[in-house]
């Protein structure tokens, strides 16, 4: 589950997520997930390529705190350890505003191969279009996910993804992660999600751990509530940029196939603003395969 979705990192513009190059004017507080362009027409174009790489490489974790998947279950930022059957597709898509004026919109689409008949992965490409003090941006986060242990009530399951994130503009491969996510189900309708993992900013060739930790429980029939906090560790200027990140919503999933969430956030990108996100996701299970919950026991 990964939020997928933004952080504010300093570092003068030089945190794991959103480094940046002291020609945006220390406009640090960039985030993961949100684009800092460049603003001063004396910007060389040197420090214009360093500048657009800082922004863009804020949507880098994207995946991670949005994601995505976070994504990682839509919009959710802390993943579970399950994968969907193999030839079985979703679309995720959210929206999110902040009450400082920050927006980000994401499509994510996602399908599970096993072309060698060895393991299922899980392989997705993440589009966020994102404005971040008033600078719009876009990246594109290519990810792979496999299980290692699949999850069951009252074990652990593992599993493992990898993902990059590039500038859209440049084309350039701003960050690096490797995330393992391990889900606990406590019962048919409750698990717990623990996510620890590595962040590379190739733009300022800084390195973060990121951890996360996540509740969901599945009260009836079609609603689902889910509860987390996540973020990361390492060096930076912005305090906010290492404080821990907080959501909580309600999930209403009439079928097998489609799903809405109603999210409520604060400090998500490490801004500090609160944050409400809309998302929905669209299901393409395999012909007469087992419905995913019975099948995989995902909420």
């Amino acid at each position: 589950m990964i939020r997928k979705s933004g952080d504010r990192f300093s570092e003068k513009h030089a945190l794991g997520l959103d480094p940046g190059d002291h020609a945006l004017k220390q406009r640090s507080a960039q985030k993961p997930g949100y684009v800092e362009a460049e603003t001063a027409d004396s910007i060389s174009p040197m420090g214009t390529r360093a500048a657009r790489a800082a922004g863009v490489a804020a949507l880098a974790i994207l995946p991670w705190l949005a994601d995505e998947a976070r994504a990682a279950n839509n919009a959710y930022a802390v993943d579970a350890a399950d994968i969907g059957e193999a030839g079985s597709c979703k679309i995720e898509s959210w929206l999110s505003m902040a009450t400082n004026t920050d927006f980000t919109a994401v499509a994510n689409p996602s399908c599970v191969v096993d072309p060698f008949k060895l393991k299922p992965v899980e392989l997705s490409m993440l589009t966020n279009r994102a404005k971040s003090d008033g600078e719009w941006g876009t990246s594109v986060a290519p990810k792979a996910k496999v299980n290692l242990m699949p999850t069951g009530v009252g074990r652990l399951g593992l599993s493992f993804y990898a993902a990059g994130a590039f500038d859209v503009a440049t084309g350039e491969n701003l960050t690096v992660q490797a995330v393992i996510p391990a889900t606990y189900r406590l019962s048919e309708t409750m698990r717990i999600n623990l996510n620890g993992g590595w962040l590379w900013d190739r733009t300022t060739d800084k390195h973060f751990a990121l951890y996360g930790i996540g509740f969901d429980w599945k009260f009836t029939d079609t609603l689902q509530w889910t509860i987390e906090a996540f973020g990361q560790a390492g060096s930076a200027d912005a305090p906010s940029a290492l404080r821990p990140r907080f959501q909580t919503g309600l999930r209403y999933r009439p079928s097998e196939i489609f799903s809405v969430d109603v999210i409520l956030g604060h400090n998500i990108t490490g801004e500090g603003a609160s944050w409400i996100t809309i998302g929905t996701t669209i299901r393409f299970p395999v012909e007469s395969a087992q419905p995913e919950h019975k099948r995989t026991g995902h909420l």
